[in-house]
């Protein structure tokens, strides 16, 4: 398996005063998945839970639903020219009447951890269709139980504590409980890494629960929450325009600037118990 932290010298300047010494980075490596032996796109990724990233990712592209659409996934060996396995390439393979992903969806290209999966040629062709809509009837969330995920988020970060440069998602029960939890440079891989132990745990879809990322949330972030049937995400940082119309359109609570008890509820205001202040 790849190493997810690495050491590296750099010079170190603290009030003016340099100093050399070794400094811990995330490892990040390029992981192609394969779906019954055809690439079908490459992404940058930290090393670690890859099969819950490729899960994940046929999850949010509507490709698999259920753990029995999947037989199996494997490292690839001979995943180079003298034949040794980096660890780098995973095939999945799909149950019987299970239709392989449309041709349209293969990517020719690198897929950046920062920007996710920009090359799709259509706001279109990244609304997939959900299986699970999301009910209007689900359990609200007290206000005091979302204030205090972010800090939870973030004393489970263990990568983080050492590197200070992963994204992290994280799955939440309606209490408030951590159950979990996934750090990858990508964001959008966290949030496949979340979804892939669900679907290969067999608890889609995922009602009943909250996800919490730790950077900005995203039109595919929404996405691919909408899709595997969280009601609720939260992040503590900003969310786009588009992610708003999207979340709104799915009937999913989408709560941004998450910040203790401040927080911006943008959709599906109505799952938050909160007392409104008079104006």
């Amino acid at each position: 398996m790849g190493r997810v932290t690495a050491r590296r010298r750099v010079l170190r300047i603290r009030d003016g005063v340099p100093s050399h010494r070794p400094d811990t980075l995330a490892v990040e490596e390029p992981l192609e998945i394969r779906v019954g032996g055809r690439p079908l796109t490459i992404t940058m990724r930290t090393p670690g839970h890859d099969f819950d990233l490729a899960a994940g990712f046929l999850v949010g592209e509507g490709v698999v639903r259920a753990a029995e659409d999947v037989v199996g996934i494997r490292y690839c060996a001979g995943a180079t020219a003298d034949g040794s396995n980096t660890y780098n390439v995973v095939d999945v393979a799909l149950a019987p009447g299970v239709p392989l992903p449309e041709a349209s969806l293969e990517r020719n290209f690198y897929t950046t951890s920062s920007c996710g999966l920009c090359g799709k040629a259509s706001l279109d062709a990244v609304r997939t269709k959900a299986t699970w809509p999301l009910d209007d009837d689900s359990p609200g969330i007290d206000l005091e139980t979302v204030a205090a995920l972010p800090d939870r988020l973030r004393e489970a970060q263990r990568v983080f504590d050492s590197t200070g440069g992963l994204h992290a998602a994280g799955l939440f029960t309606t209490d408030g409980e951590l159950t979990c939890l996934r750090e990858d440079v990508g964001r959008h891989n966290a949030v496949d890494k979340v979804i892939g132990d669900a679907l290969r745990a067999n608890r889609l879809p995922l009602r009943d629960t909250i996800m919490v990322v730790s950077g900005r949330a995203s039109f595919e972030l929404v996405q691919k929450a909408v899709v595997a049937g969280v009601p609720v995400l939260a992040a503590v940082s900003a969310p786009s325009s588009l992610a708003v119309d999207l979340a709104a359109d799915s009937g999913l609570t989408l709560i941004g600037f998450l910040r203790g008890r401040s927080m911006n509820v943008y959709t599906g205001t109505d799952r938050v118990r909160a007392e409104l202040a008079a104006s």
